[in-house]
C-alpha cells in the first residue's frame, strides 16, 4: 500500500452485482479514503419514490416527483461494530430498504430520468471536490469524475453476479427466488446500457477486471497494485 500523503479520486464503474460496492468499500478503508456509494444514492431516490407514491409499476409522475427531488437528503455512515457502510435518506436508516427486489426493480427506471441524473451526479461531485474518495457507480469514470486519476470497469458473467445476489439477499431472510435475480440483472443491464443518458459504458482510460473467478481478496490486490501505480 501506498504511503503518499497525496490523495486521489478512484472510480469504480461496472454492472449490477459485481462486486463494485465490495471492493470499493475495502478499498476505502485501507487507504483511509472516502467511499460513496452512488448505486445507494439512487436506490435511495428510488425508495423515496416509492413511498411518495410518485410512480405505478414502471410509470413515474415525473412532474411531481422533480418538484420534491430538492427535498431529499442522502447521507452515509459507518457502523464500527458491524463494520458495515449504512445509508440515510432524509435522516431515516434506510439501508435494508434500499436493497429489497423491490427496489432492484425499479432502480434502473428512476435512474434514467434526467433531472434525477443531474441532480445526484451534482451531489456526488460535491461529496468529492477535495479528492482522497473511492466511489463506485454507473457512469463516475465518464460523467461524474472524467479526470480521476484512477478507473476501473467491473465486469462479471450475468450467472455469477446472479448466484452472488442470490446469496446475498438470502442471508437478509429473503424468499427471492434466482430466475427472478437473473431476470432483474439482465433487465438491469439493458436499461443501463441503452438509456439514453449516461449510459453505462467503460471509459476509454479505464482498466477492465473480470471478477468472475476473481476471489475477493485477488481482485483487491490486482486494483491495489493499480492504486500503488497511480504514485510512482
Amino acid at each position: 500500500m501506498t504511503t503518499s500523503e497525496k490523495k486521489i479520486t478512484i472510480a469504480i464503474d461496472g454492472h449490477s452485482s459485481c462486486g463494485k460496492s465490495t471492493v470499493a468499500k475495502s478499498l476505502a478503508k485501507l487507504l483511509s479514503y472516502t467511499y460513496i456509494d452512488s448505486g445507494a444514492m439512487y436506490r435511495a431516490v428510488t425508495l423515496f419514490c416509492m413511498k411518495k407514491e410518485l410512480m405505478d409499476e414502471d410509470k413515474v409522475f415525473e412532474q411531481e416527483f422533480e418538484s420534491l427531488l430538492n427535498s431529499v437528503k442522502i447521507h452515509f455512515s459507518f457502523d464500527t461494530e458491524k463494520q458495515q457502510y449504512l445509508t440515510w435518506l432524509n435522516n431515516e436508516l434506510v439501508e435494508d430498504e434500499i436493497r429489497d427486489i423491490e427496489v432492484s426493480e425499479r432502480v434502473s427506471i428512476v435512474s434514467q430520468i434526467g433531472f434525477v441524473r443531474e441532480k445526484l451526479v451534482q451531489m456526488q461531485q460535491e461529496m468529492g471536490f477535495n479528492g482522497g474518495i473511492v466511489m463506485d457507480g454507473r457512469d463516475i469514470g465518464t460523467v461524474v469524475f472524467p479526470d480521476a486519476e484512477l478507473k476501473i470497469f467491473m465486469t462479471a458473467s450475468s450467472e455469477v453476479r446472479a448466484q452472488r445476489r442470490f446469496k446475498e439477499l438470502n442471508t437478509k431472510g429473503s424468499s427471492v427466488t434466482l430466475e427472478d435475480i437473473i431476470k432483474n440483472i439482465e433487465k438491469r443491464d439493458y436499461i443501463d446500457q441503452t438509456r439514453e443518458i449516461s449510459p453505462l459504458k467503460q471509459a476509454h482510460d479505464a482498466v477492465l477486471i473480470d471478477n468472475s473467478f476473481l476471489s475477493r481478496e485477488e481482485q483487491l490486490n490486482k486494483i491495489l497494485d493499480l492504486v500503488n501505480s497511480k504514485f510512482k
